[in-house]
Parts: structure tokens; sequence; C-alpha cells
């Protein structure tokens, strides 16, 4: 086998791959006794047909298509590591020179990992913001967790107001048709949660148990189902139950069952400590966003389309993950939300670029500044995943490859890059 490199407009490489006639010629004799078996010929028995016989009643190119995926995976795998390009996507292939005793000839268009020339980084401006938190917002908060704690007491002496939870029947009509999904019994909806389309909860509002109340409503433009996009709708509505919900008093019981604490003084000090620790990391991830932001626009780098796509990909799947671990399908999303696969795609764009940038200049910063991992912060990294994997560290060690090792000494580089960049930023 061999591979010749050229290097073509923003960080794209075509490697030219030519494998021997005499490999070609063996991987058409594997194609072969791979589909005898399907092949019937007159006066053979089904599989027993010789490949010569074959090939002159179907045309010799009838085994180049499988004789070409066997061949394909591997030689482009030794290309790809021959050239010494670093790939960030998956190739573009195509055959140039499929033909019986002559060597097998193809093409990949490969995205490459793009050079990094950088601009200003050690010393970057930024923005100062002062991190304080006030008492309405410790008062916010407290009530924050009141409510997550408040129990649901059913009322039958008044009508429903904002705010109530009701419990409803509910049937939906357009053009005088029921339609799919605008049926449902003891559905339990927050009035003024505007979960619901148009004023249907606000037409509900000054009603009482029992009442049949018709809610007209006019469904949005863009709404998810294209045949209810626009349409005004009339449903029946019956209400039958209505609870609010009654907060636990602000006292020290309070603040015993919701914390650690002794008393409601206790507790409130201690709220206004975590709001601060939560202001200051969000003050230092924005510091961290804001001087990433800035060696990026001070850096050039030409980054292929094929690399975003592949970024995006990722973080398509890393979403379905997500999803799934909260016992949600990407199917169900997207049913809620309206989107379709493209549209996702499109969104998750400039964030898998925005991802694709960070790195790369990061990792520009770490050649620069010749940034090493140590044994021992690669150790305790490895400890770490360890316990989070709940394996023995041990047996990790002995499943992480050279390439893996590679890589988690690259991300704790990356990572002391962040911190270097971000310390030697000066606040204004």
């Amino acid at each position: 086998m061999s591979v010749q490199v050229e290097n073509l407009e923003k960080s794209m490489a075509k490697l030219t791959i030519e494998v021997s006639a005499e490999e070609f010629g063996a991987a058409l004799e594997k194609a072969y006794q791979k589909s005898k078996g399907k092949i019937s010929l007159p006066g053979f028995r089904k599989g027993k047909a010789p490949r010569a016989m074959i090939e002159k009643m179907y045309g010799a190119s009838i085994f180049y298509e499988d004789a070409a995926n066997i061949i394909i995976p591997e030689a482009y795998e030794n290309a790809a590591r021959e050239s010494g390009l670093e790939i960030v996507a998956q190739p573009e292939l195509e055959l140039v020179q499929t033909e019986k005793g002559k060597p097998f000839i193809f093409t990949a268009v490969v995205a490459v990992k793009p050079e990094v020339t950088l601009g200003e980084y050690k010393v970057i401006e930024v923005e100062k913001k002062s991190v304080e938190v006030t008492e309405e917002e410790v008062t916010a908060e407290i009530d924050r967790v009141r409510e997550s704690n408040a129990r649901m007491i059913t009322v039958d002496d008044r009508a429903a107001q904002d705010g109530d939870t009701v419990l409803i029947d509910f049937d939906g009509y357009v053009d005088g048709k029921q339609f799919e999904g605008g049926k449902a019994e003891d559905y339990t909806l927050e009035l003024g949660s505007h979960s619901f389309i148009d004023t249907f909860e606000e037409q509900l509002v000054g009603k009482n148990i029992g009442d049949d109340v018709e809610v007209n409503v006019t469904f949005p433009e863009d709404y998810q189902a294209e045949e209810l996009q626009g349409k005004p709708a009339v449903f029946k509505v019956k209400l039958k139950e209505i609870k609010v919900k009654e907060f636990p008093e602000l006292d020290d019981d309070f603040a015993q069952d919701v914390s650690e604490c002794d008393t409601l003084e206790e507790y409130k000090e201690e709220t206004k400590k975590k709001l601060l620790e939560a202001k200051e990391n969000d003050a230092k991830r924005e510091k961290e966003d804001a001087v990433l932001e800035k060696i990026i626009e001070n850096a050039s780098m030409d980054i292929p389309e094929q690399m975003v796509d592949a970024q995006t990909r990722q973080m398509t799947q890393e979403f379905a993950q997500r999803l799934q671990a909260q016992g949600l399908s990407v199917e169900q999303y997207m049913q809620f939300t309206g989107l379709t696969p493209q549209k996702m795609m499109e969104e998750l764009k400039p964030q898998a670029l925005k991802r694709i940038q960070c790195r790369l200049v990061l990792e520009a910063v770490v050649a620069a500044e010749k940034i090493e991992v140590s044994e021992e912060e690669f150790e305790k990294e490895v400890e770490n995943m360890a316990s989070q994997y709940q394996m023995d560290q041990e047996k990790l060690k002995e499943l992480i490859g050279e390439d893996e090792t590679k890589q988690i000494r690259m991300d704790l580089a990356v990572q002391k890059a962040v911190e270097f960049v971000v310390d030697a930023a000066v606040e204004k």
C-alpha cells in the first residue's frame, strides 16, 4: 500500500491511497466466497458456480463493491496513520480505479486539525464585576424553598384564582371536530403558569368547582402540529377541584426542617453564604468566558466545516444521553418542542464552533507556554475517574490505552491553560 498526501484549502487534505493488484485480487476472492451462496447459475447447484462463470455472466465488476468494502477500512486506517495527519472528521471517499489485475486506488478527503496563530493571550482586559448578595435575594431564595415545601390544600368555598392549581377534564374541537391530543381527564393545571396555549388558563379564573366552561382559544401560527396552526379552537372544560399552596411558617422549625441550622437567623446567614458562593462561581465562569472570547478574537484559525459538523453530531448525542437520563427520548423532546433534527443541528452549530475554537486556542497556549502535566497530576485524575466509574484504580489503568492517556494529559494541560490565561487577565 502507498499513500500520497495533497494539502487543500481550509484545513483539508486529500489522501490518494493505492492498494496492490495482489491485495485487490485477494479481496475479490473473499467477496466471491462471501456471496457465491446467494448466486444461482443454470447447470450449477446454488453456491457451486465458479467465479469465472459468474463474472462472465454478470460482468467482471460484480464483486468490485464488496471487495472495495473489504479493502477500504483497513487501508484507510493505515494510510491515515502513515500520513501523520491529525484527522478530525470522517473522510469523504471516492473510488478512482477498480479494475481486475490492476492496483485498487481510492481517495479520502479529510478535515485536519487547523493550525492556530495566537494573538495576545497573556494580558487580556475584562470588565470587573462586583459580587454581592442583597437582602431581597435572600428573601426570594427562602421564599422559593418555602414554595417547594408547600402543601396543596383543597378549597371549595371560592372561585378559582390566578396561582391556584385546578383539576380539570377537557375536550377540544377545531371546526366542530375533536382533534388528536385535545382530550384529557383529571388534568392538573396551575393557573397563570402559561403552560397552555393563548388565554386558556385566564378563562378558568373566576369559575367554581363543578362549572362547565367553554374556553375559546387560537393555536399559534408556529404550533408544532401543522394541521392546528393558527386555527381557532373550543375546549369544553369541567372544573373538578381547586387547590392552593399552604406555605410553612417562617420560623425556627422551618429552618430546622430544611437545613442543619437551629434558628431562622442562622438559616438566613447560611442562605446568604450559599448565594454568595454561587455568584462568585458565576462571576468566575463569566470572566473565563470573556477571556477566552477575546483570545479567540485575537487568534486566527481556519476551521473546516466537516469538523464543525462532527462536533455538532457529538453534542447532539450528548444531549440525547442527558434526555435519556431524565427518561425522555429525543423523539419525544422534538414532539414537545416542535424541533426537527435539522433545526436542532443548526441551533447547536454555533455552540459546536465555539467549543472547537476554545479547545484549539487553549491547546495552542499549552504549546506556547510549554505547559506540562506531572505524573502526580495524572495519577490523581485517574484516581478521580476510578471513583467516578466505581472501578479499581489499577484495573482502570490497565484499560486506558496510549491514545486515552494522551487525551487525559491534554485535558489536564488545557485546564491549566485556562487557569493561566484567566490569572493573567486584567480586570478593569
